[in-house]
Parts: C-alpha cells; sequence; structure tokens
C-alpha cells in the first residue's frame, strides 16, 4: 500500500510556500478575531467573489478611462480578504467544514481565476489571448497543487515562493504604474502586444516551467514509494 497519505484531502495541513505567507497569516487572524460575530465564513467567500467581478469590470471600463485601474487595484485588495480571510475566521471560530470549504474555496478560486484573466484580456492593456494564456497556466498549477495534496497528504500553496497575494501584488503596482503615467501601454512590433503582453507571456512561461519542475520532482518521489515491479 503506498505511504503517501492516511487522511481525507479535506483534511491535509497547508503549507504555505510563499515569501509573505508567515505574515499575511498574522494579519488576517488579527482582523478575524475582530469581525462581528454576524459576519460568517461564507459571506467572505461571496465578497471575494463579487470583487473578481468587480476587478474584470474594472478592467474592462478602463477601456474608457485609465482611472478604472485604481478600481482595480482596491478590489484586488478586498478580493484578497475575501478569498484568504474565509477560512482564517472558520479557524479561529472552530467552525471549519473541511469537505464544504475545500470545494467551495476551489470552485470559487478557479471562478475567480478565469474572471480576472478575462477582464484583463478585454482591457486596452493586455490581449484576450494573453490573458487566456495567463489563466490556463494557473488553473495547471492549481490542479498540480489539488494532484499533489491526494498523492502526499500536503496542500502545498506557493510555486517558488510565490503565491496568490504575490500575485495580487505584481498586478496592483503594475496598474499603479499605467494609472500615474508610466509608459506600459505601448505597442510591440507588427503583433499589437503591448508591455504587459510580454509580461503576461513571461509568467506564464515562468508557471509552466515551474509546473514542470515540480511534476518531476513529484514523480521522482512516488517512484520511489511505489517502485515499478520487476
Amino acid at each position: 500500500m503506498s505511504e503517501t497519505t492516511t487522511q481525507p484531502v479535506a483534511d491535509a495541513p497547508r503549507a504555505k510556500q510563499f515569501v509573505l505567507a508567515r505574515h499575511e497569516a498574522r494579519a488576517l487572524e488579527w482582523i478575524a478575531r475582530r469581525l462581528p460575530a454576524r459576519v460568517m465564513p461564507d459571506h467572505l467567500t461571496a465578497l471575494g467573489v463579487l470583487a473578481a467581478f468587480g476587478i474584470a469590470g474594472a478592467y474592462l471600463l478602463s477601456n474608457g478611462d485609465k482611472l478604472w485601474l485604481w478600481a482595480a487595484s482596491a478590489l484586488l485588495i478586498v478580493h484578497w480578504l475575501g478569498d484568504s480571510l474565509d477560512g482564517t475566521l472558520a479557524r479561529v471560530r472552530r467552525i471549519e467544514r473541511p469537505k464544504y470549504g475545500y470545494y467551495l474555496d476551489h470552485l470559487v478560486d478557479a471562478l475567480a481565476t478565469a474572471v480576472i484573466g478575462l477582464g484583463l484580456g478585454l482591457s486596452p492593456y493586455m490581449l484576450l489571448s494573453v490573458g487566456l494564456v495567463i489563466v490556463v497556466c494557473y488553473l495547471i498549477l492549481s490542479i498540480n497543487t489539488y494532484l499533489e495534496t491526494q498523492a502526499f497528504g500536503v496542500f502545498a500553496l506557493g510555486y517558488g515562493g510565490v503565491g496568490p497575494t504575490e500575485v495580487r501584488l505584481v498586478l496592483i503596482g503594475l496598474n499603479t504604474l499605467i494609472a500615474v503615467g508610466v509608459g506600459l501601454g505601448f505597442s510591440v512590433g507588427d503583433l499589437g502586444l503591448t508591455v504587459l503582453d510580454l509580461i503576461g507571456l513571461a509568467i506564464a512561461g515562468v508557471m509552466v516551467a515551474a509546473v514542470v519542475g515540480r511534476a518531476a520532482k513529484n514523480l521522482r518521489r512516488l517512484a520511489e514509494l511505489e517502485p515499478a515491479g520487476r
């Protein structure tokens, strides 16, 4: 029998491997302990979903006025709160529902990723195709994480020190540079690519390399746990 895991996937401990994980955890717990009793984890999950649609809408509206990028940045902070605080609140209050939370959290995460990527692709600063490439690569990373959880019994969040929080900060930084007039919106070559398209494609390439490297490591480990028959 495999020695990889003996517990349900939903109960697997989380191993946050991104740079800001420790600081984020302290901040989230501080906020969670001060929320009104009427605020429940599902309320925060719903807030995160609404914020994702708001972010997409703000990127779409930036076709008319780049000031909407400030709204997108503000909503990225709201999305962080909703997406990250729901689980922390449940743990602080000892009202965890592991299977329900695991299912709902990953379902809305996939939805939010797709919606935000679509919004980026419909903005004047990124081609729709590039936005969708980023979404596909992010979802592949997510699927690999879920498979790792099943195989090893640990939910390892983050690749190479980068997690969802760092990604949001990068988006906020790029939004700010464009909103204050730094020239990131010009085209490159005859393909109509913008600087953000090139950055997006570079990020997608890094994500592909990260999942390939991690998959190779996982397969070596699994081969040791389950050696092939002679």
